[in-house]
Parts: C-alpha cells; structure tokens; sequence
C-alpha cells in the first residue's frame, strides 16, 4: 500500500509516524512545499537567539503529544518550561498580574466589584439546553457577565487564536468548556465536580531543547518515508481504485492520500475532486499574525514571568508579548534575555500588511506602552503569517461536519491539520493518532 501525506507540519509528521507504526509495510510519500519539515513548528537561529515562528510549545494537562514524544523516542528532547512562566500578566490600562487563586482574584484590580459579583453569581445562572450556536462573547456575558468578558476572555482569545470573543464559535473554539455547562449545569459546578474526581489542572508548558524544530527534525528522522521537500502539491485527482498527486515534480500515483496542507492549500488541491467540498474548505477563516522578536545582550528588565496579553480596550498596537527567554532559557545565550511581540489577529489585521521595518516600529511602540520598554535590541526577527491561526468562527462546527461528509464519500481521502478539529499541538497529535488507527482499520476489513 502506497500513501501520499502531503504536509510535513506536526499533523503530517505524526500522521506519518503514526501509519507506519500501525501498517510497518506501507510505503509513505511525503510532499512538503517548505524545505524541512515542521511547517509552522520552525526556531530561527539568529547569533545564539532561538526565535520560534510559530508554536513555542505544548501542555502536559493532554497526553497526546507526550505520548507521541514518547511513542518516538524523543523524551530525551523535553525541555520543561521554567517557574517563572507560571506568572501571566494582563494589560488593560496598565499591567495587571494575572490572579492565580481565588484570594489573588479578590484582590485584583483587573475586575470591579460588582463585575466579580456577577462572575461568582455563574453557579445560579441555569444551563442552557439548546439553541442557536453562541459566541464566546454571547457565552462569556451570559453566564461570567461582559466585565469578566471583555477582559479575561478578550486577552485569552487574543492570546490562543488570534481573535476576538465576537468571532470564535465557543463550542468550536473551547468545547470543554461548553461541555461543563451541559454535564454539570455550570462552569463553577463542573469544576468542583471534576476537581474531586481528577489531578490538578492546568499542566506543564513543554518544548524541546534548541527550540521546537528539534521536536520536527526528530520526528522526521524516525520515520521512514521518501521525503519530498521544496515540492509543493497543486492537485488531487482519482485515478482508477487510487490517487494521482501532481506536484511541482511531476505526478506520482498513490493508493490513499492524505492531505495535512492547511485548508486554504488543500481547496485547491481537492477542486479537481469536489467543488463544493474545495468550497467549504476555502470558506475556513485564518487570523493574519505577525511574530517580532528581539534579542537583547543586556537588559535591565528581569522579565519576571511567561509575558502578557493585552485587551481590546487597551486599545495598545500589540496583542502580546511572550518572554521567551525567561519561559525557556535555552532561547537566549547565557546572560542575554530574549521576547516576541506578537500582532495583528482579528484586531488588528491590517497591520500585518505593514513592511518588515513597520512592523518593528509597531512592536517596540506596543512595548514602550505596555512594559515601558525603550531599550534597542540587539538581535530582530519577523516572521509574517498572512493566514496564521484558524479562526473558528460562528458556523465552524457545522461547516466542518459538511466537509467530513464530503471527504467520507470519496474512499481514501482523509483531511487533517488545525484547522478542523482543535488547533493545539496536542489537538494535532490526537487527530493524527486517531486517524491512523482508522486508515488501519479500513484495511484490514478489506477481503
């Protein structure tokens, strides 16, 4: 059996890791339009400073990519975050610490009174049952109220998707926390309830040593496969009882393909498959992020903590900052210390459009309003993603049941990357193991 993957992100690689393990005999093809594997998993290595372009790493509250670094012998790799990354700022008029307990919450400044009343009044808010797919934001002020929206919720869909709480879908965006609400008829009561029965939550932000490539680099080492780097892939076509991919090489014929590009590049790869399946697949937003980092070889600020996010309200130039080197110390040489700055999103969108040099002045004014911070750098990094972060707006559930719908009526196509189904690190590794063990399953109930 001959099976194409084309992308050679963390779904690519864990797809492929994972068909192997399950089917030792399949011979796997994969096609990736970058010349290494990682996709967005990237560490720019810039005079000793570790810039990651995308993802710095993911939670140890899921077992899925622990079990896939595990699973590949990559343990060795790990590389636990630092203490000081358990302190998380909020920047609304000024630098709030992020409360960490229910006492710190009380004496927070980041919430009136009144707004904290209503925030503990979410026990006697009843469920809703049923209805018409909500907002964050709509959720949020129902049950919280819009004061502990338009903060906490405003800097964390800011922070994960690069969004606002009017256009996340919340059952898309944070099932489980709509899934609380419907099993236990309160978010309050969901945790009281889960906190008797399960370890503490949260969990533990984790990398790998010299940056997140090293975790892509590893992955694309143990798998054994014919690599096809800098070959981006135009079309999918059916071909008798197979596939036929046509790529910037040429065209290779394979008896399944699965396609791990993000949605955007896959409408185009499946037009010659389904129209209305490449429609839908085309309809999937993305948030436009930029990433500025700076390295400083002397810097007067201890960097205390993970970083900061900022709020709407704020009205700053900036959606965050993440202080790379005190998270992970290994990003910046011994002595120097190391940020990145991150914009636009649905904010902001249109100040990725902005030239290299504009979108450092617009990082170091965000800086200079949110941290005081004036000092130059040393060391810059840019990296711009027209399409970042999907965006899983209203209708993202039902838009992406249509699409599987379509994809389950043409045999031995499969769809996977962040853009359907969860976009963390540990979202990908699931999927990928999950659909492994089905691509298993569906050959071996063939006669």
């Amino acid at each position: 059996m001959r099976i194409g993957i084309v992308g050679a992100g963390l779904s690519g690689l864990a797809t492929a890791f994972y068909v192997k393990r399950t089917q030792p005999d399949a011979e796997l093809v994969v096609f990736e339009a970058n010349a290494g594997p990682g996709g967005a998993m990237h560490t720019e290595v810039i005079e000793g400073f570790r810039f990651e372009a995308g993802p710095n790493g993911f939670l140890t509250n899921k077992p899925d990519c622990l079990q896939l670094v595990q699973d590949s012998a990559a343990a060795a790799h790990l590389l636990p975050s630092s203490d000081l990354a358990r302190k998380r700022f909020i920047y609304t008029d000024r630098l709030h610490r992020m409360p960490e307990s229910p006492r710190l919450f009380a004496k927070s400044k980041l919430l009136s009174w009144p707004q904290k009343l209503r925030m503990a009044g979410e026990m006697f808010v009843p469920a809703r049952r049923e209805g018409r797919e909500e907002s964050l934001r709509d959720f949020g002020n129902r049950r919280l109220g819009a004061g502990f929206t338009s903060v906490f919720l405003d800097a964390m869909s800011a922070g994960i998707y690069g969004s606002t709480p009017d256009k996340l879908s919340v059952e898309a965006a944070f099932p489980l926390v709509v899934a609380l609400e419907r099993e236990y008829g309160g978010l309050f009561r969901g945790m009281i309830a889960k906190r008797r029965t399960e370890a503490g939550p949260g969990g533990v932000l984790t990398s790998t040593r010299g940056g997140i490539s090293t975790l892509a680099n590893h992955l694309r080492g143990v798998i054994e496969a014919e690599w096809r780097f800098n070959e981006p892939v135009q079309t999918v076509e059916r071909v008798s009882a197979g596939f036929r991919i046509t790529s910037a090489a040429g065209v290779t014929d394979v008896d399944r393909v699965v396609i791990c590009a993000t949605s955007y590049a896959a409408a185009g790869m499946v037009q010659p498959l389904d129209a209305e399946l490449a429609r839908r697949l085309a309809a999937i937003e993305y948030s436009p992020i930029a990433v500025v980092g700076f390295g400083y070889r002397s810097l007067p600020d201890p960097l205390d903590g993970f970083g900061l996010l900022t709020t709407s309200s704020a009205r700053l130039p900036i959606l965050g900052v993440l202080w790379d080197s005190s998270i992970f110390p290994d990003r910046a040489p011994p002595g120097c210390k190391s940020i990145r700055v991150l914009l636009g999103g649905q904010r902001s969108p249109e100040l990725v459009d902005q030239g290299e040099a504009g979108l450092i002045r617009t990082a170091r004014a965000g800086l200079e309003k949110s941290m005081g911070l004036t000092q130059d750098p040393d060391v810059t990094f840019v990296k711009r993603w027209d399409r970042g972060i999907p965006s899983y707006a209203p209708g993202h559930i039902a838009n992406v049941n249509a699409i599987f719908g379509r994809v389950h009526a043409i045999p031995g196509l499969d769809l996977n990357c962040n853009a359907y189904r969860g976009i963390a690190m540990n979202d990908c590794a699931r999927n990928s193991r999950e659909l492994a063990v089905r691509i298993a399953r569906s050959y071996q109930a063939m006669p």
